[in-house]
Formats: structure tokens, C-alpha cells, sequence
């Protein structure tokens, strides 16, 4: 689930090398930190949020086949 979140985000931003996904492990959850350079943290959230939206969208449709719950943190550095 990291490389996916990872590949969409190197694609949507214009310093790829600074893109870093961390993953924490719960019970019945994971949360996926996105780590991005501070210019490129408007690319990534999208005009009202649709972006991080559909990239939250993408994480909760791939969890649900898989029967386990995703959340996505973006970030800057």
C-alpha cells in the first residue's frame, strides 16, 4: 500500500527525491504518513482537498478488499 501512495505522489509533485511514506501498524488499522517538501503540499492536497480526498478514496477501496482499515496523513518536511 506504500508504493501505491508513493507512485501517486511522486507523480503529482515537482520534487519527487523528497517524497517519504512511513507506515504504523495497529490492531484493525494502518496509518500512512506522506511526507512531502513544504512547496509541494498544495500540489498534493488540491484545491478544497480533492486530491488528498481521492488518495484517501483509492486507500479505503484497496482496504476493503484487503478487510483492513487505511488512513493517510500528509505532511510536510
Amino acid at each position: 500500500m506504500c508504493d501505491l501512495i508513493s507512485g501517486m505522489a511522486t507523480a503529482l509533485v515537482d520534487q519527487p527525491e523528497k517524497v517519504r511514506v512511513e507506515a504504523e501498524s495497529f490492531d484493525s488499522e494502518t496509518v500512512i504518513r506522506l511526507y512531502v517538501a513544504e512547496d509541494d503540499l498544495g500540489k498534493l492536497i488540491g484545491k478544497q482537498g480533492r486530491t488528498a480526498r481521492s488518495l484517501r478514496t483509492i486507500l479505503g477501496a484497496a482496504g476493503s478488499k484487503l478487510q483492513h482499515r487505511f488512513s493517510l496523513d500528509v505532511k510536510s518536511e
